[in-house]
This record gives structure tokens, C-alpha cells and sequence, in this order.
């Protein structure tokens, strides 16, 4: 990221250095030397810190870098003489504050990061805007919107890159703190946990590594998972940790921290990434109830399957109309040497059961003419392809082995297909196949939480190269999905009075839509509403208990404001 300023290219005798690249000239600063003892030589480690401005050879625009390496430099915070837009947008603006009092996130930022919670605030709300998080467009965003800053300042890039570096881990853990403090600790609630992983430039990144991809992109990642609260619905804590620990490892890390949290008197919904018999155990041993779906065939749930099957698959009485499949619900032994019997809510869908069998028929279709074209070669075939298939080898004079023949593993592909369409979820407490299945489902309000967060935050990737503003972007990514959930919740529920599905209900149309309610300045320097609110924009405000009297209110305040600070 390349700064919206100019700095003088530093002069030092040695450790500066330019490059040519397609046309652009970059500086290079050497920082250290690395010693190689095999080869016995040393080779400079240089970093880019800048590009040369085209009209003047002696400048360049600086990166993050510079500020690294040349923090002694003074840089401007505001941009200087940057008018204001002549047309603010203040409809998205002014439903994300209302979220901000109602849980009074501003106050709880100031105690935290001081006079520059505003800027955090300012960059929560941008990323959920402008479903972007690279803080070079944050300007941008700043020149035509209202701000939560001192005075509505719009700050350079310099100030941003700063204050990205100056957030620390214990800001972040302090907020947490304080954000699960206000939670009501005495009810029962269900905590559904999740995970996804992030690309980010590896840089300096300590925690990307080459990991558990999920979609497979071969990058440096580093892992995010948040504890949602499904009674309440909202988001309670998050975790970043190393790329290449996988889910199973990082639940018991969690759930210390959520006893942390006080939440003693909870429940957890987990995926099938989390099924493991020292996760259960542990959940087991701190008195938290679970409800996990399983994780593949497992064969002691196999077994249940296998024994109930035929008995409630076409009865009425265990439809689960909503959800368009049949359950029902038995006990067992699901752990080796469990001491525990557990509730196995079994289902069945006649839609799952062709999908699954379709996809089993074409798996073994696949294997079977691989493995006839790898017949007389002495090649290694992967363990997978034994599980429908006995691979006959023959060993010739010279050592070496020969696939001489395949043949298929009837019983086991029977049984498989008879699997079909069958899923199980295993619950620590008594309850019926519709009451585990409709909790479970819950987990669609987190679902949606992590596809906001990738698709209408920006935060697929962090676009960082350092540990502190990787740190940073994770809080204010946090602070900015609390906000978004909350949006999203009232928008739900508004709908759920008005009886209808609107279009325009979902969080980014409405956005879209408030973002059409704007202040326009006159002649004598004023802003002043350019034109009334619409039936549309109406019925979202009213998710927000907000009316066309309220955005007149709040257009007059900014106004005074803006005109207060001389805009």
C-alpha cells in the first residue's frame, strides 16, 4: 500500500538502492545482511520502501515499509486542504451509529484506544460500506460520508498505517473482555463455533502459514474462528491462530476461553470438523453440553443407522416437515470405551439419498476404470482406492510389483448405498430429532456471519505484510461483523412483522438503498437534505426504529456540525 503523500527519498551513503520495474523506478532499503555458512558468502536483505514520484527524481511515494524502518519521519495526519464532498451520504451512515449506541461501542472504544476510537469506528463502518478493507481507499469513503472522528477529520493514509501499527493484541483482548462482560451470564445459551482461514501476504506474518486451506488456493493462511451466541444472536469472541493448526486441536483452546468468559452455563453447536473423542471428553469433564453433527461414516453411528433402518423413513409421525426430512432418535455408545451413552438423532431424506448415491456410483465408476488402465504397471496406487476394491499384485522375478487384478468389494459398496440419504447428529442432553436438528440448523446465523465476512466485508484477504496490522484489521473486523450482525437481525425481524420478503430487506440492498439519502450543500455552505425520504427507505429505517422525522433530526445536527468546523 502506497501512501496518499511524498517524502523525500532518505540520504544515506549505503542501503539505498533503486530499481526499475515495467517502467517504475522503486527504492530499496538494506536492512541486514544474511551469512550463508556453506556457501560462505553474505547476501543483503532489501526491502521496498517506496516508488519514485515521475515529476520529481528526489521523492517518492512511501509504502508501510518506510514507516517500519524510518518511524522518525513526520508525516501529515489530515489531509491538508481537502474540501469536504458537496454531497454526503448519511442513510447507511446513520443506521450504523444507532447500532453503536445501542450497544455503546464508542463508549467502550474510548475507555480502550483513547481520542482515536473514532477513526476505529470510521473504519468498522467502511468496511461494511464498501465492502472493502484497504485502508488506501479509506479516503475515499471519508471525502463523501459523515465520520465518527473529532471534527469529522479525514485522515491520510500515514495516520491510518500508524494507527494500524499502534492497535495492540491487548486492546483486543481488553474489548473482548469487556464485550463478554456485559453478557448475561445466568441464562442457558447455545454458543455455535465455527472457523475459516484467510489469505495474507506472508511478509513478516508470523501467524500465515501454509495450512488446511479450504479452498485449496496453496497460499499462506492463518485460521479465524468466532463464538456466536444463538439464543441471542450475537457475536461473543473471536480467535486468530498459525494456518497450520487444524480445528479439532484449537476447540479445547476455545473452550477454556469461553470459561473464561463466565459462560459456564452453555452449550456448543459444532460442525463435523470438531467430532473427536478427546474434544467430546473434554466438553464431557468441564460440564458443557454439545450438539455435533459426525464427521464421515463413523462406524459405531453406522451400526444405529443400520438397526433402525426401515422403521421410520415413510411414518408421518417422524416428518420433519420444515426441513423436508425423517428422524428419529436412539441412544449408544458412540466413543471406544465410552462411559456415557449419548442421543443419536438419526435422518433421512429421499432428496440426500439420490445425490449420495449418484456421487457413490460415479466415485467407484472412476476408481474402476483407473485401476483397469493401471493393470500390468508397477506403480503405487493410493490407499483410497481399497476401500471398494481388492488390489491382487503380482511379484515378479526382478522384485518388483505388478497390479494383476481388481475386483470389487460387493458387501462393502452394498452396505455404503444402503448409507445413502442417512445423516446422524449426537447430543450430550435428551431432546427429540427435530428439537437437535432445529438447533443445529441455528448455525445458519454464524454461516452467514463468515460469508459476510469474506464477501461483504473485503476480508477474504488482510492485504497486510506485519503482525500489528494484521492484529488490527482482525479487531476492527470483529467490532465491524457485531455492527453487521446487528443490522442483519432487525432487517430479519422487520420483515417478520411486515409479513413479507422484501428485496430490498437483505443487508447490502439496504445499505445500497440508505446510501441514497443525502445532504447536499447550498451557496451559503449548509448541507440540507436533497430530497425526501422514500417508501423504500421507510420501511428499512423502521428495522431501525428510525423514521423520516429522525433522518431530518440527525441531517440538522451534521449540518450545525459541519458548519461549526468551517466546512
Amino acid at each position: 500500500m502506497y501512501l496518499d503523500l511524498v517524502v523525500e527519498i532518505p540520504k544515506l551513503k549505503t542501503g539505498i538502492s533503486r530499481k526499475k520495474i515495467k517502467g517504475t523506478t522503486y527504492i530499496y532499503y538494506e536492512h541486514g545482511r544474511k551469512y550463508y555458512a556453506g556457501k560462505q558468502y553474505t547476501v543483503p536483505q532489501c526491502t521496498s520502501i517506496g516508488k519514485v514520484c515521475e515529476d520529481d527524481p528526489t521523492m517518492m511515494y512511501p509504502n508501510g515499509n518506510f514507516l517500519k524502518f524510518f518511524p522518525d519521519v513526520e508525516l501529515p495526519d489530515a489531509l491538508p486542504s481537502s474540501p469536504r464532498s458537496g454531497c454526503l451520504k448519511i442513510g447507511a451512515w446513520m443506521a450504523i451509529k444507532k447500532v453503536i449506541s445501542h450497544y455503546k461501542l464508542d463508549e467502550k472504544l474510548e475507555e480502550i484506544i483513547g481520542k482515536d476510537s473514532g477513526l476505529f469506528l470510521d473504519l468498522a463502518a467502511y468496511t461494511i460500506v464498501a465492502e472493502n478493507n484497504a485502508a488506501q481507499y479509506y479516503p475515499d469513503y471519508a471525502y463523501n460520508h459523515p465520520l465518527f472522528t473529532d471534527e469529522m477529520k479525514v485522515y491520510s493514509d500515514s495516520k491510518i498505517s500508524r494507527f494500524l501499527r499502534d492497535i495492540c493484541r491487548d486492546d483486543s483482548i481488553a474489548f473482548q473482555n469487556v464485550w463478554n462482560a456485559g453478557m448475561d451470564h445466568r441464562e442457558k445459551i447455545y454458543i455455535s463455533y465455527d472457523s475459516t482461514n484467510k489469505h495474507c501476504q506472508a511478509g513478516d506474518v508470523e501467524i500465515a502459514e501454509f495450512g488446511h486451506e479450504k479452498d485449496r488456493q496453496k497460499k499462506p493462511i492463518f485460521n479465524y474462528s468466532i463464538g456466536y451466541d444463538k439464543n441471542n444472536r450475537v457475536p461473543l469472541f473471536y480467535e486468530s491462530y498459525p494456518g497450520s493448526i487444524n480445528d479439532i486441536s484449537q476447540l479445547q483452546r476455545m473452550l477454556e476461553k469461553a470459561k473464561a468468559y463466565g459462560y459456564k452455563n452453555a452449550g456448543f453447536i459444532l460442525d463435523r470438523g470438531y467430532f473427536s473423542s478427546s474434544n467430546i471428553k473434554y466438553m464431557d469433564a468441564n460440564g458443557y453440553s454439545f450438539i455435533i453433527m459426525v464427521k464421515g461414516c463413523k462406524e459405531m453411528v453406522n451400526k444405529q443407522i443400520l438397526e433402525v433402518r426401515g422403521t421410520f423413513e415413510d411414518e408421518w409421525e417422524h416428518s420433519i416437515e420444515y426441513y423436508d426430512v425423517n428422524g428419529i432418535t436412539t441412544t449408544g455408545y458412540v466413543l471406544p470405551k465410552d462411559e456415557k451413552e449419548r442421543y443419536i438423532h438419526i435422518y433421512y431424506s429421499d432428496y440426500r439419498k439420490a445425490k449420495e448415491r449418484a456421487r457413490l456410483q460415479a466415485t467407484i465408476r472412476d476408481q474402476r476404470e483407473f485401476l483397469e488402465s493401471m493393470r500390468g504397471s508397477d506403480v503405487k496406487i493410493d490407499s483410497k482406492y481399497a476401500t471398494y476394491f481388492d488390489l491382487i499384485y503380482h511379484k515378479g522375478a526382478d522384485g518388483k510389483k505388478t497390479l494383476q487384478f481388481v475386483r470389487e468389494k460387493k458387501d462393502i459398496i452394498s452396505r455404503d448405498i444402503k448409507l445413502c440419504g442417512y445423516f446422524s447428529i449426537i447430543t450430550s442432553e435428551k431432546m427429540t430429532a427435530e428439537e437437535a436438528l432445529c438447533l443445529y440448523k441455528s448455525r445458519d446465523d454464524s454461516e452467514k456471519l463468515f460469508r459476510g465476512d469474506k464477501s461483504y466485508l473485503g476480508d477474504r484477504c488482510m492485504r497486510v505484510y506485519h503482525d500489528e496490522p494484521v492484529h488490527s484489521k482482525i479487531f476492527i473486523e470483529f467490532v465491524a461483523l457485531i455492527i453487521r450482525n446487528k443490522i442483519y437481525t432487525c432487517l430479519t425481524d422487520r420483515m417478520k412483522v411486515l409479513h413479507k420478503k422484501k428485496n430490498y430487506m437483505t443487508v447490502p440492498a439496504a445499505l445500497k438503498e440508505l446510501e441514497k439519502i443525502e445532504l447536499v450543500r447550498g451557496l451559503d455552505g449548509r448541507y440540507r437534505m436533497d430530497h425526501a425520504v422514500t417508501a423504500t427507505q421507510k420501511t428499512i429505517l423502521g428495522a431501525f426504529r428510525m423514521d423520516a422525522r429522525s433522518v431530518k433530526n440527525s441531517a440538522n445536527e451534521l449540518s450545525d456540525l459541519l458548519a461549526g468546523i468551517g466546512e
